[in-house]
């Protein structure tokens, strides 16, 4: 079938009409978003998680934190210590104190009574001895 040419003319014109109006959609559309979207995201998503993040992190955060810190703090405290102080401290009095007194009593013991007892007897004997002496010896 052959085309009239005013039918080509029309048909080359709306082609080139078609193109052309593409082209400018193309053109504004990507310019009109590109700026629209950089404003509207960049304020949009500055303002929206600044304040969500604030109130979500805050909020979240003092409930998890208080939540977790009180049950943590509270089974810490109660068993971890608990169980640390005691075997601590058995382990610690049973051994240290044993070692130590030991040590400490035999040294005492022996140092310091064997030196008072000697400065004692000897004084006591001497006062003792002489008055004893002297009141035998005056009869």
């Amino acid at each position: 079938m052959i085309e009239s040419p005013t039918v080509i003319l029309v048909q080359f014109g709306l082609s080139r009409f078609y193109t052309s109006l593409s082209i400018y959609l193309s053109i504004y559309l990507s310019i009109y978003l590109s700026i629209y979207l950089s404003i509207y995201l960049s304020i949009y998503l500055s303002i929206y998680l600044s304040i969500y993040l604030s109130i979500y992190l805050s909020i979240y955060l003092s409930i998890y934190l208080s939540i977790y810190l009180s049950i943590y703090l509270s089974i810490y405290l109660s068993i971890y210590l608990s169980i640390y102080l005691s075997i601590y401290l058995s382990i610690y009095l049973s051994i240290y104190l044993s070692i130590y007194l030991s040590i400490y009593l035999s040294i005492y013991l022996s140092i310091y009574l064997s030196i008072y007892l000697s400065i004692y007897l000897s004084i006591y004997l001497s006062i003792y001895l002489s008055i004893y002496l002297s009141i035998y010896l005056s009869i």
